[in-house]
C-alpha cells in the first residue's frame, strides 16, 4: 500500500522504531525491498537518488515504484533523495513520489530555510511530503566537496519551525558511502537535537553505523535512516562471484538472481532490526555488523 512520509514517520516515533529507506537502482531491487519488508512485516520507503535519475527520467521512476509500493502488504514510502534542484522536485511530484528532500545543507542558513519553505509550500499542497537538511554530512568518495558539518540543535529548531518540514536530515558523525563501520556516532549531539526539535529526525549513511547503534538509535529519536551502500555491496560481491563460478554466462536474468536473493537478505535484516519487532525465523542479525 502507498504511503506518505509524514504519515510512515510519526507511525515510527509513537512506536519507538525506526523506518528504512533503501537507495534502488532498479525495479528489480524495488521488487527485492519490498518482498523484504513484507517478510518481516514492517513498512519501508523506496528511495531513488541523484545517480539514478541521471539515467532512467522521474517520470518514468515514480509511476514505476507507485506501482509496486500500491500492490505490496505494508506501507512502502517512493521518495526522491537529495535533491538541489527545484524542476526536478516539481517533476517528482507531478509523478507520483510521495515525498521528496530539498537539500540545502550546502547553503547559508537563511537561504536554506527560504528554499526549503518553497519546497514545503508546493508539496504540501500537491499532498506530497517533504524532507530538509540541517548541518552536512560528508560523503567518502574521492573528490566530493560536500562539507562536514555537525548540526547545531539550535538552528535545527529554527529550521524546522521556520520551514515546516516533515523531517530533517541531521549530521551526527555519520558519512554517506561508507563501505565499514568506522562512523562515529555523537549519542550527545543527538539527544540534544532531539531535545530541541518535534520533528522526526532522519540519519543518512546509515550503511557505516554500526548495528547496536542502528539499534539503540530506531528506539528514539531517529524515525528513519537512508541506506544504500550495504545493498549496493550485497549485490555486486555476488555478482562478481556470479561471473566467477560462471564464466560463459552471459544472460542477464540468470546473473542476477542471486546478487538480488543477497540483496533482499541484507534488506530484511535491516528492517528487522529498525523495527524492534520479533523477527522472523531465518532472519539474522549480528550484533556489530557493518551495515
Amino acid at each position: 500500500m502507498i504511503a506518505r512520509l509524514d504519515g510512515l514517520l510519526a507511525g515510527a516515533v509513537v512506536e519507538g522504531r525506526a523506518i528504512a529507506g533503501f537507495n534502488v537502482f532498479g525495479l528489480d531491487e524495488a521488487i527485492e525491498v519490498v518482498a523484504a519488508a513484507e517478510r518481516v512485516g514492517a513498512p519501508v520507503i523506496l528511495m531513488t537518488n541523484k545517480e539514478i535519475v541521471r539515467s532512467i527520467p522521474v517520470e518514468v521512476l515514480g509511476p514505476a515504484l507507485r506501482a509496486v509500493a500500491e500492490r505490496a502488504s505494508v506501507p512502502v514510502g517512493v521518495h526522491l533523495d537529495h535533491t538541489y534542484e527545484f524542476p526536478l522536485i516539481y517533476r517528482a511530484v507531478a509523478a507520483g513520489y510521495t515525498s521528496v528532500m530539498f537539500d540545502g545543507s550546502q547553503l547559508a542558513f537563511a537561504e536554506n530555510v527560504a528554499r526549503t519553505r518553497h519546497v514545503v509550500e508546493m508539496a504540501h499542497a500537491c499532498g506530497v511530503s517533504v524532507e530538509g537538511e540541517i548541518g552536512s554530512v560528508s560523503y567518502n568518495e574521492a573528490g566530493s566537496t560536500i562539507k562536514d558539518e555537525p548540526t547545531d540543535p539550535g538552528l535545527a529548531a529554527d529550521f524546522c519551525r521556520e520551514s515546516g518540514v516533515d523531517a530533517v536530515a541531521v549530521s551526527i558523525g555519520t558519512v554517506h558511502k561508507l563501505t565499514d563501520k568506522s562512523a562515529a556516532v555523537d549519542r550527545g549531539l543527538l539527544a540534544e537535537i532531539a531535545a530541541a526539535t518535534d520533528t522526526p529526525l532522519v540519519i543518512h549513511g546509515g550503511s557505516g553505523v554500526p548495528n547496536e547503534d542502528l539499534r539503540r538509535m530506531a528506539q528514539g529519536p531517529v524515525a528513519k535512516f537512508n541506506i544504500g551502500t550495504v545493498l549496493r555491496r550485497a549485490w555486486g560481491d555476488s555478482l562478481r562471484a556470479e561471473f566467477e563460478q560462471n564464466p560463459g554466462q552471459f544472460d542477464r536474468y540468470t546473473l542476477t538472481r542471486a546478487p538480488l536473493r543477497a540483496l533482499r537478505k541484507r534488506a530484511e535484516e535491516l528492517i528487522a532490526l529498525l523495527a524492534n519487532g520479533p523477527v522472523p525465523k531465518g532472519i539474522g542479525t549480528k550484533t556489530g555488523e557493518s551495515t
